[in-house]
């Protein structure tokens, strides 16, 4: 077989909306998506840490995305969602607006994240996909929870958000 012959597999990203804006994150992070339930609230969290949910018998952190990126106030209603995801063993809900679909993309049809400079941290943009003529923000989900703004997942030697409010 020629090199040009072999076909690369797409990678498959589930979209979401957030707003008038829609993202999409690596399937293989996603552990399940469900509708969006009551959390219990952490005293004297960032607004956009919503509390913690207890998912068959795991305590995990809840984030608003919307709030997080400063997008207006959050409504819930029965098209909120909230994807749980399962990053290097540990589990994170995040709340979305809504799910749309599963996209797959070839490397090809993803353009680089522009830069911004200093004026915010943006290195959790995987890039820009142009699909059906919509823009897909490719978020990496990975860096984005540990981000330093946001640092739900600190490095190993330290505690993560579950085991601190255990211990609080």
């Amino acid at each position: 077989m020629k090199p040009q012959e072999i076909k690369q597999n797409p990678r498959e990203y589930l979209s979401f909306t957030l707003g008038d804006e829609e993202y999409g994150i690596d399937i293989l992070a996603v552990q399940e998506i469900r509708g969006y339930d009551a959390v219990t609230r952490v005293p004297d969290a960032p607004e956009y840490i919503k509390g913690l949910v207890n998912l068959r018998g795991t305590i995990a952190p809840v984030v608003d995305l919307r709030i997080r990126f400063k997008l207006g106030n959050a409504e819930y209603d029965h098209l909120t969602v909230m994807i749980v995801l399962n990053i290097g063993g540990r589990i994170v809900g995040i709340v979305v607006d809504s799910v749309c679909d599963v996209v797959p993309l070839l490397p090809e049809q993803i353009a680089p994240a522009p830069e911004f400079g200093a004026s915010f941290d943006s290195s959790y943009l995987q890039g820009l996909a142009n699909v059906n003529d919509r823009m897909l923000i490719l978020m990496d989900i990975d860096k984005l929870l540990h981000s330093a703004e946001l640092a739900l997942y600190a490095p190993a030697e330290s505690q993560d958000l579950p085991q601190m409010m255990a211990a609080a």
